[in-house]
Order: C-alpha cells, then sequence, then structure tokens
C-alpha cells in the first residue's frame, strides 16, 4: 500500500496537501473534485475529499491495517439491549448465552489489508430502469392495475418481477425490471470502470476497524430512529444509521437491503434480507446483519433480487 494513502499518514496530512492529494485523484479518475469535509461519528473522524461522477458522488477512503470480526463483547451489552435479549430467550425457550448466540453469527476474528479506495456514497438498485408512463414495454395490464391502485390513495405499487411505480405529487414515477445474474452485473460494472468492495473492504467500510459488535458500542442504541421500528411522531427526523458515517458514507442502515460484494459466488453484507425482523426477533436480532462483523452470506445461486440486493460502486486507487 502506498503509506501516503494509508489512514494514519492521510490523518496527519495539513490541509493544503491534502487538498493537492485529492485534485490529483479527481484528475486521474476523472471525477469533479467538490471539496474537503470532515465526517465524525461515533468517535471516528476523517477529512476527506467528495467527488462527482456521473451524477453519483464518492467519497476518498484511505487504506489500513485493521482487525476485523468478532468473538466476544468489547465494553458489554447496554441494559435495553440485555433486557431485549433475555426476553427474546424466555420467550422462544432458547438455551445458551446471547454472546455466545451472537458469535455463532459472526465473521471470524482476522487480520486484513484495506486498500485506499473512492467510494460511492449511496446504496444503488439492481435492475430497476426508469421510464416514462407512455413507454411502450408498460403493458396496458400494468397501467390498468396502476389506476386502480391510484384509486386507493397507495404511494408505491410494485409488480414483482415486472414494474414499479411510485407517486411523485401528482404524477407517477414507473420504473421497470430487468433481470440480471452475479456474473453479468459484475461484468457491467467493470465496463464502467467500478467493482465491488470485497467482504473485507466492506467491514472496514462500514465499522472502521471497530471492535465492538456496532460502530457505536456492542448494544443497540434505542434512542435511533430506525427502519421499521419507528414511531409516528418521528417521521421527521431521519434514520440515524442512514446519516454518513465517519468516512462519509451511508451504509448497513436497513437489514431489508443487502448489499452484493465482491467474491467468486453471489455474496451479500449488511442485511439478512429483513428475515430476523420479519420472523419477530425484534430490533436487535433484526439489525444485527448490519454489524460490520457480520459473516457474509453466500447466496444459493446467482440470480440477483432487485428488491432486497443492492450495489456500491467503488474504486481501487493505485498511485505512483
Amino acid at each position: 500500500m502506498n503509506e501516503t494513502l494509508s489512514r494514519p499518514r492521510f490523518n496527519q496530512m495539513e490541509t493544503p496537501e491534502k487538498q493537492a492529494l485529492m485534485e490529483k485523484l479527481a484528475a486521474r479518475y476523472d471525477m469533479t473534485f467538490l471539496g474537503l469535509h470532515t465526517f465524525d461519528r461515533w468517535g471516528q473522524s476523517c477529512t476527506t475529499g467528495v467527488f462527482e461522477k456521473d451524477g453519483r458522488e464518492f467519497v476518498f477512503v484511505p487504506g489500513d491495517r485493521v482487525t476485523l470480526g468478532w468473538e466476544r463483547f468489547a465494553i458489554g451489552l447496554n441494559q435495553e439491549s440485555r433486557e431485549e435479549l433475555e426476553y427474546l430467550f424466555r420467550e422462544w425457550e432458547m438455551e445458551g448465552d446471547p454472546e455466545e448466540m451472537i458469535g455463532e453469527g459472526m465473521a471470524p476474528v482476522r487480520q486484513a489489508a484495506i486498500p485506499p479506495m473512492l467510494v460511492g456514497r449511496e446504496l444503488e438498485e439492481i435492475g430497476w430502469e426508469p421510464v416514462a408512463l407512455d413507454d411502450p414495454r408498460l403493458c396496458p395490464d400494468w397501467l390498468e392495475e396502476l389506476r386502480r391502485f391510484a384509486a386507493t390513495g397507495g404511494n408505491s405499487l410494485t409488480l414483482v418481477g415486472c414494474a414499479r411505480f411510485e407517486r411523485d405529487g401528482d404524477s407517477w414515477q414507473a420504473c421497470l425490471y430487468h433481470e440480471i445474474d452475479y456474473p453479468d452485473f459484475r461484468k457491467r460494472l467493470h465496463e464502467q470502470g467500478f467493482f465491488l468492495p470485497t467482504a473485507d473492504e466492506w467491514a472496514y467500510l462500514c465499522g472502521g476497524g471497530c471492535r465492538t459488535l456496532f460502530p457505536w458500542g456492542d448494544g443497540l442504541d434505542y434512542s435511533m430512529r430506525l427502519h421499521w421500528f419507528e414511531d409516528t411522531e418521528d417521521e421527521d427526523r431521519p434514520y440515524d444509521m442512514e446519516e454518513p458515517n465517519f468516512f462519509g458514507l451511508s451504509i448497513a442502515y436497513d437489514p431489508y437491503k443487502r448489499e452484493v460484494v465482491q467474491a467468486d459466488r453471489f455474496t451479500t453484507c449488511g442485511g439478512d434480507g429483513g428475515c430476523n425482523i420479519c420472523g419477530g426477533l425484534g430490533p436487535f436480532l433484526g439489525f444485527l446483519p448490519c454489524s460490520p462483523h457480520y459473516r457474509p452470506e453466500v447466496q444459493e445461486d446467482n440470480e440477483l433480487d432487485g428488491d432486497y440486493d443492492f450495489y456500491r460502486p467503488i474504486i481501487r486507487v493505485e498511485m505512483s
């Protein structure tokens, strides 16, 4: 790894040196440099470059050598998390203790060398193509179903494997769905000059090398506004986990959204498709798959699911 681009060295740079480096990266990778920004969250901080390319925002994430994986609590559960798990153990007549049970779903502890990267700040959908409502590929039957649905006052209609319609004020936004498998998706992404993060890279982007179960600690922070567990009085608040982390990334904030990573077989991180939540296991176990240490899930086949699978484009930075 180029030590200039490693986190310890990068964090020590003075602003003019960091600015010049970011401008050099922008020129090398044909991006627009939007400026330096400080991202501070959960005890970690990084002042880094924000870039734009083809309507996407990227951040520069310095490389590092970190410990990943999990085997025990670093500081211990908070009271609310402990009480929730104790209730679940009684209700489901589960044996053992929470730490042992959690450990069974975690990736093993390991050392990893993470390269510097330019990383897409937001998750992106897979397989959905925005189209006009008069696109001839939209079947008349679908439009008739939309007409009936619109009369009910609903805001979003998904015709699984076909199309999606979302209300936008007085009009509707339409998308067509195109099936795609994992090898073809990676090939198309590479043709655009982008890649997927590996599972180790994803764990670093999510946790920054934290040794706690979540980036903020071992227990769930119940003061957060969480997807699927929000109160109606909080509807104007942002979802806390969706806000930019210490690298400026919106990552691992919704267990229903699995993030596709680079591997020999179709593999995801950051969510379980909502299995734990749908199974009634509550917020702690529901959001456990969002832990940076959660074991990556190798899927049974190569077919991507546009309702549950999302991706984040990256470029691994190489500079002499």
